[in-house]
């Protein structure tokens, strides 16, 4: 596989680089933000273009879906077209497919334009972390770094808030026009900025299109099994048979990708070990930042009843501690054996992870504000290591595959994590309901306080409820019992990332840029 790409590793590289890499990263940044600000919004545009509730959605099931099939074909398009023009095209795609989006009228079309939307804009987040180790030397990458890893994760976490203004100030097609003038712009500054290489179209000659065909539906039906399986149950046939196409196109693909010379997707990243610990990394903080980003808004939305703009502010802490923490982290990095830094990080995401593990039905602003203080802290150190780990040591022709599968693994830990949310929530409301009644019964005044029974109606001794006092306690109980599913996904989270730690002494020591 040739890659022409050479690193600048012998000088620092110019303000024309900088310049350039910051374009990509903006546009990243856009193509993150928009999953978020549309998800915001999803019952307007439902309504707007008389959408069935049912398929609603399908318009964000389309674009992950699109993207996550997107990310890891990133460095067989960086070899063919080379990373500047990959760039260029990318977010040329991706402009286009935003006005497509804004001028959709039915339901048809905007799941067009979205499938388009999520190719897109999936390359663009591998083909900067790829950037980071190909254009920048040792001493430069952990500012690069830290650049695109800010915005990566700042994205989601301010998306609630954009999204939410832009829908009541304006209306639901800015959700998708804010695209078009940042993408130009980035578009124009990485064409004028970034390098310029020469393509290898041979590339296209030895393409496996079986492999292509079943990496696809692979990845399809395991983003569909996972969305359908909280709701359907994960051993309805539906589901079983999502899962088992995904498992069987997965395992052939796998295959053919090892026995091959040229694979789509080098798979053999995986054995070098360093690769192997910061990719399993990547999953885990999938799972815990797709999945605080998740819970969040659903603990404002249907137990607090906020609006996408109050949900927004409130998430808004993680962000602001994302940006103090950030110079922290550049610090650090340079000096500090990765392992290390990342065994901290995970430690102290845990932690804010299990902080949230405690909240009851009138928890708002003030009993998240430190539990996000803590996780905003810790996600710097959760992905700058890591990503130091899995790709820092790499070769620059093997960079644009490997970033694609370390970001392939972020999304897929992000996508189990929300399904596995969902499960909780949805299998353990009803028990920890019958539970809930059960104490109110015995008299448990504990239990009173945590549903917020009003004075009197517990008395603290056994006994049976009149029929007034079931249909007063009845609603206070369904949120109280949905608190508590909320609650033990926390704590789930929470343990996954502390699991993380266990895959850290597998890893070999790498040394810090100089």
């Amino acid at each position: 596989m040739s890659q022409r790409l050479e690193p600048v590793s012998s000088h620092a590289p110019s303000a024309v680089i900088w310049v350039g890499f910051i374009a990509m990263c903006v546009g990243m940044f856009m193509a993150i933000l928009d999953v978020q600000v549309v998800a915001t919004s999803l019952p307007t545009i439902q309504q707007a273009i008389n959408i069935d509730p049912d398929q609603m959605s399908w318009i964000q099931t389309v674009y992950l879906i699109a993207e996550v099939v997107a990310i890891p074909l990133t460095g067989l398009l960086t070899r063919v077209l080379t990373m500047r023009w990959l760039f260029v095209a990318s977010i040329g795609l991706f402009v286009i497919s935003s006005a497509g989006c804004a001028a959709s009228s039915d339901f048809n079309e905007v799941v067009s334009w979205r499938a388009l939307q999520g190719f897109s804009g999936g390359t663009l987040i591998p083909a900067v972390f790829s950037a980071v180790f190909i254009l920048f030397p040792n001493e430069r990458q952990a500012i690069a770094t830290t650049i695109a890893g800010v915005l990566a994760v700042l994205a989601p976490t301010v998306g609630p808030i954009i999204g939410g203004w832009l829908t009541a100030t304006y209306s639901w097609h800015w959700l998708f026009l804010i695209n078009i003038v940042p993408g130009i712009v980035s578009a124009l500054i990485a064409w004028r900025s970034l390098p310029r290489q020469k393509g290898d179209f041979s590339e296209l000659r030895h393409l496996d299109g079986l492999s292509l065909v079943m990496m696809a539906l692979a990845l399809t039906c395991l983003e569909l099994g996972l969305k359908e399986a909280p709701t359907n149950g994960w051993i309805s046939p539906y589901v079983l048979s999502l899962l088992s196409v995904s498992l069987v196109s997965g395992t052939g693909f796998a295959s053919r990708s090892l026995q091959r010379t040229r694979p789509i997707v080098d798979l053999h990243h995986f054995r070098d070990r360093n690769f192997f610990v910061g990719s399993t990394l990547s999953f885990v903080l999938g799972i815990g930042l797709f999945g605080s980003v998740y819970l969040m808004p659903v603990f404002l939305a249907f137990i607090r009843g906020h609006n996408a703009l109050e949900i927004g502010m409130t998430m808004l802490v993680t962000g602001i501690t994302q940006l103090i923490a950030a110079p922290i982290a550049v610090a650090l990095e340079k000096r500090t054996d990765p392992r290390l830094l990342s065994a901290a990080g995970f430690a102290v995401f845990a932690i804010g992870l299990g902080m949230s593990a405690f909240q009851d039905p009138r928890s708002d602003y003030d009993a998240m504000f430190w539990p996000q203080v803590v996780r905003g802290a810790a996600i710097m150190f959760c992905l700058l290591p890591p990503t130091r780990l899995a790709l820092g040591t790499l070769p620059p022709a093997r960079v644009p595959d490997a970033s694609g599968l370390f970001n392939l693994m972020r999304n897929l830990g992000g996508a189990i994590g929300i399904a596995m949310i969902d499960t909780i929530i949805y299998t353990r409301s009803e028990p920890l309901g019958q539970a809930l009644w059960d104490q109110l019964r015995a008299g448990d005044l504990a239990a009173a306080r945590f549903v917020g029974a009003p004075e009197g109606t517990i008395t603290g001794s056994p006994g049976n409820f009149t029929p007034d006092t079931i249909a007063a306690l009845d609603p206070l109980v369904q949120t109280a019992a949905s608190v508590q599913a909320i609650n033990e996904a926390w704590l789930v989270a929470a343990v996954l990332a502390g699991c993380a730690l266990l895959f850290l002494p597998l890893a070999r020591p790498v040394a810090p840029p100089q």
